[in-house]
């Protein structure tokens, strides 16, 4: 992708926030007033994200920045899997699937594996996000191992999900290649730290590192991401390109010059305001899943019962995924009518990568033939449109984030302004965006079931914990 300055600003992304104001939703939105009290609010959460840039858990702001070494490691090793492999299969869960996911479904052909060879152009793509044993058996039913690559992703190297896909994969490759299974996997795991290093280390695996400060949720533009993406034929450095973009636009703590602030600000007052569900509604098929993967952003970053200073909260929006149009016909209703709790957020975008016309026909029946002479491109964005007047109609609050078109440059764009977003977020609530001791209860408690060494006290509060009745047990 070519991009001089001026392409960079055609393809700039714009959040609109007109229908989160009281002008347009009456009593259930924000006054002028409440937004410019609000301004103190967002220069201190700009002014503690830019001190804190690079530092800690932070490092996923410098992405866009320092990897030019790294990201040539990555082509290079990249066009050798495109070359001699013809399935690439990610072994991880939470951050280390959803991001490689929700780009692939972006950038790539909605039925990419489906392709003949020849048009698809590079490996079949599979994520494995889960332990399901009949998903792992589905998988080996359509992959040939001696044409597999398999990219293993988890930082600690102690995930219990993706380290169970590690030891069946890798059993599999030595039995069936010997001392060559290392030709068949990489590892992107902690350079300095855990158990994957250790392995990727003694058998002689290919290795890219996740910084230390990177986590998770935010590690879509390092290695985690920019890997799989590479493999995939897209442009990782127009990603990155991006996200540095984006990154400049929001230079400053002003609403209307900082699109991550507006997003921030919108959705932090909304939850003072009990509108404690965020919806993402994207109106493309190709950013279904930048739904899911914000819903993992959002809620692992800011659901938190506890400030950074130890006072006692419950903070946090729940997140929920909504395609449009599909889901204007399952849960718009709910948005409309129910509940005055929610803030949805449409992904629009102005031009799709294709153009089809709704040929004549059904003249008989004028409440179809209307559509005739039509394009697909009008139907869905005008169907957008008609959702968001219904719900600004009804007063809820509603907001769009509109892309010029899908590609990697403002996917960049889009992914570094949700993190950005988010990172102001957790300020505002002054909670530690980066923790995540929700989610570490459930893994000690796994490991204690499983009788992992050091977990011999979780385990005994479990075996205490009071047993299920069975008069509460349908059947």
């Amino acid at each position: 992708m070519q991009l001089t300055e001026k392409t960079c600003s055609q393809m700039k992304l714009r959040f609109d926030y007109n229908n989160m104001m009281k002008d347009f939703i009456g009593e259930q939105g924000f006054s002028a007033a409440t937004l410019a009290e609000s301004k103190g609010l967002c220069q201190s959460a700009f002014d503690t994200v830019q001190k804190n840039r690079g530092q800690n858990m932070m490092g996923w702001s410098e992405l866009p920045y320092n990897q030019d070494a790294i990201v040539a490691d990555i082509v290079e090793t990249a066009n050798k899997v495109r070359a001699k492999f013809k399935y690439f299969v990610v072994l991880g869960i939470g951050g280390s699937a959803l991001g490689p996911i929700a780009v692939f479904n972006a950038l790539k052909h909605l039925h990419y594996n489906d392709l003949p060879d020849e048009k698809r152009g590079g490996p079949k793509f599979y994520v494995e996000d889960n332990v399901d044993p009949e998903r792992m058996n589905a998988l080996l039913d359509v992959i040939e191992l001696d044409k597999t690559c398999f990219n293993v992703i988890t930082k600690s190297g102690s995930t219990s999900e993706t380290m169970s896909q590690y030891l069946i994969v890798w059993d599999l490759l030595t039995k069936a290649f010997g001392d060559k299974a290392k030709d068949h996997m990489i590892a992107t795991t902690s350079e300095f730290k855990g158990n994957l290093i250790k392995l990727a280390q003694k058998e002689g695996l290919k290795t890219f590192y996740i910084p230390e400060g990177v986590g998770g949720r935010f590690s879509e533009l390092c290695p985690v991401g920019l890997l799989p993406a590479a493999v995939l034929g897209i442009d990782i450095a127009a990603m990155l390109k991006g996200a540095e973009y984006m990154d400049k636009t929001c230079s400053s703590a002003d609403i209307n010059k900082n699109p991550a602030m507006a997003f921030a600000v919108m959705q932090y007052l909304a939850m003072k305001d009990g509108k404690n569900v965020s919806v993402m509604m994207p109106y493309a098929d190709s950013l279904k899943y930048m739904a899911d993967w914000y819903c993992q952003l959002w809620a692992e970053s800011l659901g938190k019962d506890q400030t950074k200073s130890g006072k006692k909260v419950n903070v946090g929006q729940t997140p929920v995924k909504s395609l449009g149009v599909t889901d204007q016909h399952s849960q718009v209703q709910l948005y409309t009518e129910g509940p005055f709790d929610k803030v949805v957020t449409f992904i629009a975008v102005d031009n799709y990568r294709s153009q089809f016309v709704i040929p004549d026909g059904c003249e008989e029946f004028p409440n179809v033939n209307f559509l005739c002479g039509h394009t697909m491109n009008q139907l869905i964005s005008t169907e957008m449109m008609a959702t968001e007047y219904a719900l600004t109609q009804k007063k809820r609050m509603n907001n769009t984030i509109y892309l010029p078109e899908v590609n990697e440059f403002t996917l960049g764009e889009l992914m570094f302004m949700l993190e950005l977003a988010t990172a102001y977020a957790g300020e505002m609530l002054e909670i530690d965006t980066y923790n995540q001791p929700g989610v570490e209860g459930g893994k000690n408690a796994t490991y204690a079931m499983f009788g992992r060494a050091g977990y011999e006290e979780k385990r005994a509060e479990l075996e205490s914990a009071p047993k299920k009745k069975d008069q509460y047990i349908a059947k």
